[in-house]
């Protein structure tokens, strides 16, 4: 046993005295079927062993199977470096500085491989393995056997293998016994684990708020509001990712509780959660979002990324719209600023793609020319590539208990097309733009067909 492996089963580390480095659970012990698992998966798996390789399903793909959820992904745990696994499959890239994985592609489907993991050494340079001053993996790509990859990995749950060699389960850490106590539990010691890579602390919310029934262990939990702040360290378009990961997976209310519990939403949306201390109707709409994301996954419907942060950083535009106003400023050029300025504010701590922060912007100016239902141009919202976008954000405003004059009202019964009320008579619309045929214009003759006309 190593000596990383030794310091996790220390006495007194809670129950890990007592569970044996690894334990094997035979092929009638568990409940893993190949029927469970994707064919592309299975392929990636059976190639690698014909090759002589050691070829394991690893981590939430096995975690989820085992408590009888549908995996959406399936990760593979190899010896094969990246560069093996390259060459074993012509459909694959090589990804990846900080992490070298291998992408095998199927259509849709992407196998991810990675190469066992283990811990670096004073002998590695820092082209293969560095730590940042504070104990972050700058980057990690030292290999190593079976034994020590599982402890890299985060959590015992997720150090859980699959060998297709003989379909038993290899389960590292503890990580049998803490998925029968549905416990989450970071491996080693949670403070150094989380200065490592201070996204474990996301991961763990996400985690709690997807797998019912589970708890955070108790030393697990501790260290994280004080390691909050870590997260402010991590690259915006990484934060990015993660905050979809956190909100879009169906438990978006779970989550925003578990965030704000453990301190950690000030450090992703800070200008967000001034306002939920600040204003109840803040807090109002932030769950109402959640609630109708939640709905809208459960019900099998897309979310759209740029409508979930469009309702997030609502409170702030509109309260810093309202200063500039208060300063002078007309509403729309006020609007325009607040946004520039929440935007520029929380690119930094997430990265907002422009085919985001665009209809992000038309959702936000919108809101100024929905109440306007008097205007001759009114019902030309009707549209506009985002009036159903602005539309269902000015309902959910109201939702929350902003009193808007009943304009949401207005707009659905025009959309209805019953008891439309009194409003001046629809002027030239695109619409009737769009169903009036083109008028064909005369091609008028070019200067020499002029001249041979008036030869002729």
């Amino acid at each position: 046993m190593s000596n990383f492996i030794k310091h996790i089963f220390q006495p007194g580390s809670d129950h890990r005295e007592e569970t044996p480095a690894l334990q094997i659970i035979s092929r009638d012990e568990h409940s893993i079927s190949r029927s469970q698992i994707s064919d592309a998966a299975l392929k990636v798996l059976y190639r690698l062993h014909n090759a002589g390789y050691e070829a394991l399903l690893v981590g939430g793909g096995v975690r989820d199977t085992l408590l009888g959820m549908s995996p959406k992904d399936f990760d593979v745990a190899t010896d094969a470096t990246p560069e093996q696994v390259n060459k074993l499959f012509r459909n694959s890239r090589l990804i990846g500085r900080r992490f070298k994985l291998v992408h095998v592609v199927f259509g849709r489907e992407v196998i991810e491989v990675a190469t066992f993991r283990a811990p670096p050494t004073d002998e590695h340079s820092d082209k293969i393995a560095a730590t940042g001053d504070q104990g972050m993996i700058l980057r990690d790509n030292v290999y190593g056997n079976r034994e020590e990859d599982a402890m890299r990995r985060d959590f015992t749950i997720n150090a859980l293998y699959y060998n297709i060699a003989d379909f038993s389960l290899y389960a590292y850490a503890g990580g049998w016994h803490d998925l029968k106590q549905r416990q989450l539990r970071l491996i080693g010691d949670p403070e150094t684990r989380y200065r490592e890579d201070p996204v474990r602390m996301l991961r763990a919310i996400r985690f709690l708020g997807k797998l019912n029934g589970f708890t955070l262990a108790p030393d697990t939990a501790a260290p994280i509001p004080m390691l909050a702040p870590l997260l402010e360290q991590i690259p915006s378009a990484r934060m990015f990712d993660e905050c979809l990961k956190l909100f879009l997976a169906g438990k978006a209310c779970e989550t925003l509780e578990l965030l704000r519990n453990y301190q950690l939403f000030g450090h992703i949306f800070p200008g967000t959660e001034q306002c939920l201390r600040d204003d109840d109707q803040a807090c109002e709409l932030a769950l109402n979002t959640m609630r109708n994301t939640d709905k809208r996954i459960q019900a099998g419907k897309s979310v759209t990324p740029y409508f979930f942060l469009a309702s997030l950083l609502w409170p702030q535009v509109a309260r810093v719209a309202r200063e500039f106003e208060s300063a002078g400023m007309a509403p729309h050029p006020a609007l325009q600023k607040a946004a520039d300025r929440v935007l520029a504010q929380q690119i930094r701590h997430t990265a907002i793609p422009k085919r985001f922060s665009i209809p992000m912007r038309e959702i936000w100016e919108l809101q100024l020319r929905l109440p306007k239902i008097q205007s001759r141009k009114a019902r030309e919202l009707l549209t506009h590539p985002r009036f159903r976008a602005a539309y269902d954000f000015l309902l959910l405003r109201e939702q929350s208990g902003e009193d808007l004059g009943g304009v949401g009202k207005w707009w659905t019964r025009l959309q209805e097309d019953e008891g439309v009320p009194e409003a001046p008579r629809r002027s030239k619309s695109y619409t009737d733009e769009e169903q009036r045929p083109p008028r064909k214009r005369r091609r008028r003759p070019s200067s020499s067909q002029n001249n041979n006309q008036r030869r002729g």
